[in-house]
């Protein structure tokens, strides 16, 4: 695979003349470039007029290997022929560099370049471009790119200091200016000035009339002003320290591949750079890879309209009263610090009040709100901010949080914004995480990439308050007052949405279809006198089961038991109903069978999440049942109509519309009591069990 490297524009705020001389001491060697140990001039020719010189050098390199590979390869230097073109009449020089040593296997190739800066003819412009493409190397070849490619890296960031150095030599010994060069008639002594430069310098591949981005002091009042996405202009070096922070010689070059590849194949605009170094840094700047991953979301960008979203979008009223999100002031480091209550969310109230696309298309807003006050920080701070810290409030997180569509719509958000937006997010601060909190993790994590989930820092209880909390990241005037700080926070409270606001599949949309509880949830009927019992297997002791069903008509009492024996389903004699009813009718309470949890009585429209932490193997029974109505007091004579109700064929039933899950122990023992934290306003502990025996099993019933 050839190895390609394009450095940045490189600036220096000195005239052409006086970059030359600087460089000029270069040569025949240079104590400053250690692996360069001498060079000798094969071939040199000048001009009639002195105005343009050409000189072709051998150069002898000591490259730090491995004693093992020089023996091998049979050679201790390395030879590089250099040829060197002079135009003083232009101002300009370009080098052209190439190996002799193993050319019938390596092939490398160099081009640089001084020129005149086309907005200021007291400047210098510096480029350098190379590839490198092993074919064979005694069967070392990988080894060998790799010491290739490490050399020439630094030897690339040692070029700017060799400069300036010598240009600082120069001054202390009083040279501050040389005169350009003239025609010999009309200056003859210039022209024998210039004619003593014998420098060899590199070539420039870019166009007199290019648009450059220049120091600080030319930058733009605005960045939308920046000409990021014009064909024509190319990135300066202090540009990039200043807006996109300080990157290694080879990851500025593979932003500069990305982008002149995409300024060739994506005519018109094309992403900030900024956005497309983000890509970069997500693929470890595997330009390939970079690529690929880039244009796939430009291609979705494009295809929803995403430019435009913050122009455009309006979040339904639903939202800005219930979801408890906002952009809250700034961190320790200038990033834009935004804030989820998500313990304090109804995630399952927003998914049916809105649907999965509004709020999808919700979190992509914030996404680009958090791009746009990255750029504005950056300006304000004068230097890099490309991401933001989200600080994520986990009081009040139960199992209702994990009602199977909304956690299948988060898991949904997850992949769009980690394919859209990567390396945005430059901290994440969970705070508060209940013992609810590995569940859901179990769910999510897989979703989430390596480099974000390294960005995550937890803490349980009250631990964000000492050191090493929250004063680390954020100032203590900016932590917000729910959390115990001075600032008063404007982030909606959340809450639950009201169920007269949940919209049909209709309302929602056929593409939320597959979010609701029709594709995963059972219903059933229940009678008078025929439980409805789902059995759940545990193989081993603290697995977690889980359940999330709603009271669609009547009331029902929920009950968990547990049972060494296996359960056969028993017959159903009743019209209409479908139940299914395991405990036998001669089973004893207490002997073959025992309950977990106190029953929970759960009226009509009601809908309850909840989980149970099983303590041992073997069987266990959730069971729905009908409530039976209060007996009547002795004195109380019916109604005709009561009377004639109570002789109908069909018994009173009510209906249930369930889902229940096993979770395996393996994937979070340990940590279910690892985090501890207050009770959640959505959830609270089990009641106690109907033994004492059964009071370590942990359980949160919500609703």
């Amino acid at each position: 695979m050839v190895q390609k490297y394009q450095s940045p524009l490189r600036v220096y705020k000195h005239p052409f003349e006086l970059v030359m001389a600087a460089y000029e001491r270069r040569f025949p060697t240079c104590p400053l470039i250690p692996m360069f140990v001498g060079s000798d001039i094969i071939s040199e020719v000048h001009g009639d007029d002195g105005a343009t010189r050409v000189i072709e050098r051998r150069c002898k390199l000591d490259v730090d290997a491995p004693r093992l590979l020089k023996r091998i390869a049979g050679v201790d230097l390395l030879y590089f022929i250099q040829k060197n073109s002079l135009d003083l009449r232009e101002r300009m020089l370009r080098i052209e560099v190439h190996n002799e040593t193993f050319s019938n296997r390596v092939i490398v190739h160099e081009l640089c370049s001084y020129s005149v800066h086309p907005e200021n003819e007291d400047w210098t412009c510096f480029e350098q471009s190379a590839s490198l493409d092993i074919k064979s190397f005694f069967g070392f070849e990988s080894m060998a790119e790799k010491i290739a490619v490490k050399q020439y890296a630094s030897s690339i960031k040692k070029g700017k200091e060799i400069i300036e150095y010598h240009l600082k030599e120069l001054h202390r010994e009083g040279v501050t200016h040389i005169p350009r060069w003239a025609p010999p008639a009309a200056c003859a002594t210039e022209a024998s000035t210039l004619t003593k430069l014998k420098q060899p310098v590199v070539t420039l591949s870019c166009a007199g009339d290019s648009r450059y981005r220049t120091d600080t002091a030319s930058w733009p009042s605005s960045l939308s002003e920046l000409p990021s996405g014009m064909t024509d202009d190319k990135l300066e070096a202090d540009y990039i320290r200043h807006y996109l922070g300080d990157l290694t010689p080879l990851q500025e070059s593979c932003l500069i591949q990305l982008r002149l590849w995409l300024q060739e194949t994506h005519k018109g605009k094309i992403p900030k750079d900024e956005h497309i170094l983000r890509f970069l840094r997500a693929r470890d700047f595997n330009v390939d890879k970079a690529r690929d991953f880039l244009c796939q979301s430009l291609t979705w960008r494009k295809q929803h309209q995403v430019d435009y979203l913050l122009e455009t979008w309006a979040p339904p009223q639903v939202l800005l009263e219930y979801y408890s999100g906002g952009w809250h002031h700034d961190d320790r480091d200038g990033r834009p610090l935004y804030i989820l209550r998500l313990g304090q969310m109804d995630t399952k109230g927003l998914v049916r009040a809105v649907g999965q696309e509004s709020l999808l298309r919700h979190v992509l807003s914030i996404n680009e709100e958090g791009l746009r006050r990255c750029g504005e920080n950056t300006k304000l701070f004068r230097r890099p901010v490309s991401c933001w810290t989200c600080l994520v409030d986990l009081e009040g997180l139960s199992m209702r949080h994990l009602w199977r569509p909304a956690v299948r719509a988060l898991l949904r958000i997850i992949e769009v914004v980690e394919a859209n937006y990567p390396e945005t997010l430059g901290r994440l601060l969970i705070v508060r995480a209940p013992r609810v909190f590995p569940v859901l993790w179990t769910f999510i994590s897989p979703f989430i990439d390596e480099n974000t989930r390294k960005k995550f820092l937890i803490y349980a209880g009250n631990d964000y308050r000492g050191p090493g909390g929250l004063v680390d990241y954020i100032d203590c005037e900016v932590i917000p007052d729910f959390l115990g700080g001075d600032c008063v926070c404007q982030v909606p409270e959340g809450g639950l949405v009201p169920k007269n606001l949940y919209k049909t599949l209709e309302d929602i949309g056929i593409e939320d279809i597959r979010l609701w509880p029709e594709t995963i949830y059972q219903s059933v009927s229940i009678a008078k006198g025929a439980p409805h019992e789902v059995l759940v297997e545990v193989i081993d002791a603290s697995s977690v089961i889980t359940w999330d069903f709603d009271v669609c008509k009547g009331d029902v009492i929920f009950s968990i038991f547990h049972s060494k024996c296996v359960p056969q389903p028993l017959r159903k004699d009743l019209q209409g109903a479908n139940s299914v009813q395991l405990i036998d009718r001669s089973w004893q309470l207490g002997k073959d069978y025992i309950a977990v949890e106190s029953p929970l009585t759960c009226k009509e429209g009601e809908s309850v999440q909840g989980s149970h932490v099983t303590r041992w193997a073997g069987f266990y029974l959730l069971q729905w049942k009908l409530q039976s109505a209060p007996p009547c007091a002795a004195s109380y004579r019916p109604r005709m109509d009561e009377v004639l109700a109570s002789l109908q064929v069909l018994p009173p039933r009510c209906r249930i519309m369930y889902y229940t899950e096993l979770l395996a122990s393996h994937d979070f023992r340990g940590s279910m009591t690892s985090l501890e934290s207050s009770h959640s306003g959505f959830s609270m502990l089990s009641a106690t069990t109907t033994s004492s025996e059964q009071s370590c099993c942990s359980s949160t019933v919500s609703r």
